[in-house]
């Protein structure tokens, strides 16, 4: 029953409002092995696979290939060209640039990194290198260092000479496989202030940086950096529960988005992260919605769903 229903889903998922669309998410955690292994040192379980009955989550095989076949068999049942996959915890790059490798015509490999570890600069030179990685992705509240940080300067110029994106999360930050642990989680949201980014994005114009979930309650600041910075980008991934700050629903926020920054800098993100749930299809069905509520033309919501995250990505695929 429960592989017909995923049957279903997929044969949903290909017929969007307009008929049959190309997806690509710019938005898929990869929760590596290695990944879990940190949260079980964390939660002082025995190993990896102690977590499972804890989350109701399945920890992957050691192998990231694994991962990364399940994860290449999950999109396809729903039409899903390509993902963007995010190493989720600084120092994964390699589980993430396996994956890409055994799969690189359906992933963008991402990174988390943290700039204030003294061997951060060193891992960005080495992921230049690696042409199975595209993004680097900085928490500044997770790891509590302001985006102007002179330490950042050395990492940007590398993603400007070898055309690394970088994602930058701003806004309100909750981990749920941390709150299912147990564990906490001592963020700062003084370090999560879209204009922060304003004199970094202006410094730095050939590097696209992107804004996760609308700037994750900072939507007016998200808005405001955007629209003084060509080359800073929206990812629409999540639930979006950051609506509640703002008074606002989720087609205004796509409607104030499109009026800012034009459809070519929106790019489609599910935030999916775990297996068995696999890709986030609620959160597509939601925004597919959306777009076609607001009269958004074929085309039009191709270019959201798919064709923007190509052409993110398009300047480091030329430098490989």
């Amino acid at each position: 029953m429960k592989v017909c229903l995923r049957t279903l889903q997929s044969q949903l998922m290909a017929q969007t409002p307009w008929g049959e669309l190309p997806v690509q998410d710019a938005h898929v955690h990869f929760f590596s092995y290695k990944f879990y292994s940190a949260l079980a040192q964390q939660k002082k379980a025995t190993n990896a696979e102690a977590l499972a009955p804890l989350l109701n989550f399945e920890v992957p095989a050691h192998d990231p290939v694994a991962l990364a076949d399940h994860w290449t068999s999950e999109l396809s049942r729903f039409n899903v060209k390509r993902a963007a996959l995010i190493a989720s915890m600084p120092g994964d790059e390699d589980s993430v640039a396996s994956a890409v490798a055994a799969h690189p015509d359906r992933f963008y490999g991402y990174f988390m990194l943290d700039p204030t570890q003294p061997d951060a600069l060193a891992r960005v030179k080495r992921a230049a290198e690696n042409q199975h990685l595209h993004c680097i992705c900085l928490f500044p509240a997770m790891h509590t260092y302001s985006i102007t940080d002179a330490r950042l300067v050395p990492i940007l110029e590398v993603a400007s000479d070898h055309h690394l994106a970088v994602f930058v999360h701003c806004g309100a930050i909750s981990l749920g496989i941390r709150k299912k642990l147990g564990l906490p989680s001592q963020y700062n949201m003084h370090y999560s202030n879209p204009l922060d980014l304003h004199p970094v994005a202006l410094h730095f114009p050939l590097v696209r940086f992107v804004i996760p979930h609308f700037g994750g309650g900072l939507f007016r600041e998200a808005l405001m950096l955007a629209d003084l910075c060509p080359n800073v980008y929206f990812d629409t991934s999540s639930s979006n529960r950051w609506i509640v700050y703002e008074g606002i629903d989720l087609a205004a926020a796509f409607r104030r988005s499109i009026e800012v920054l034009g459809i070519q800098r929106l790019l489609f993100g599910s935030d999916s992260s775990f297996f068995p749930r696999g890709w986030h299809s609620t959160i597509f069905e939601q925004q597919a919605k959306v777009l076609y509520e607001l009269g958004l033309d074929a085309q039009q919501a191709s270019q959201i769903l798919c064709s923007n995250l190509e052409e993110f990505h398009k300047a480091r695929k030329r430098s490989e």
